[in-house]
């Protein structure tokens, strides 16, 4: 029996992974062509590596067909819905960062609260006789966040790609998407509300509550040790 861990399978992701744990004296790697989604580990018994996209490790966290895995913090939040009874988090990794963020065109000079964003959601709603459309591949997060803070009259579209062209290209009149810089946003005449700050993600290493850890308590708490954080709670 191994410990599953996965890891995202290319791009700085990927290696900002391998340079944290091997900063902890586990040294990942890529085996075969960079096609081929094989991979070793070195410096810690009983681990496998398993190299999957950063939006797979969700997933597969949550159906237990692997133990442990790194990805966006959003992501876990989105995908699988009470993801604290799913998945543990482990360890913020200090990389990866973004904002996930509610913007709208900067030529909405009116609006720059959510509370504003409830009432031109209102006003457009009447003026149009549909529900303003924001922009999103977050959806959970979203909605959540919206019906939180009270705003209503809007309907989420789902965007994939390029999130930030929805509103010039007449799909969406606001977005809610993952920024860094912002240089996009503002490249797109968009600005984020003061208040629409939804997530700050970074990269985070989670354990699947789902997975057979019978036999592997021993090897979990070594490899915890090892990386410097506590054992989760099964």
């Amino acid at each position: 029996m191994t410990i599953k861990l996965g890891v995202p399978s290319k791009g700085r992701l990927m290696e900002k992974t391998f340079e944290w744990f091997a900063e902890r004296g586990i040294t990942l790697r890529r085996t075969g062509s960079e096609r081929e989604y094989a991979g070793a580990v070195d410096g810690a018994e009983g681990v496998e590596l398993v190299l999957l996209s950063a939006g797979e490790i969700p997933r597969e966290l949550a159906a237990g067909r692997i133990h442990m895995g790194v990805t966006g913090s959003d992501l876990v939040r989105d995908k699988l819905a009470d993801w604290e009874t799913q998945v543990a988090e482990l360890a913020p990794m200090g990389f990866g960062h973004a904002d996930l963020i509610i913007a709208v065109p900067t030529c909405w000079a009116d609006v720059d609260t959510l509370e504003d964003l409830d009432a031109a959601a209102h006003a457009y709603r009447a003026a149009h006789g549909f529900r303003l459309r924001i922009a999103t591949k977050y959806h959970r997060l979203v909605r959540e966040f919206l019906t939180r803070e009270g705003v209503a009259d809007y309907q989420l579209v789902d965007s994939q790609g390029a999130t930030e062209g929805t509103v010039k290209n007449l799909t969406a009149e606001a977005i809610a998407d993952i920024t860094s810089s912002g240089e996009t946003l503002r490249a797109n005449h968009l600005k984020i509300l003061s208040d629409g700050l939804i997530h700050q993600s970074q990269a985070t290493l989670f354990a699947a509550r789902a997975a057979d850890w019978q036999g592997q308590e021993a090897a979990l708490t070594a490899l915890a040790a090892q990386l410097g954080v506590a054992p989760p709670r099964l």
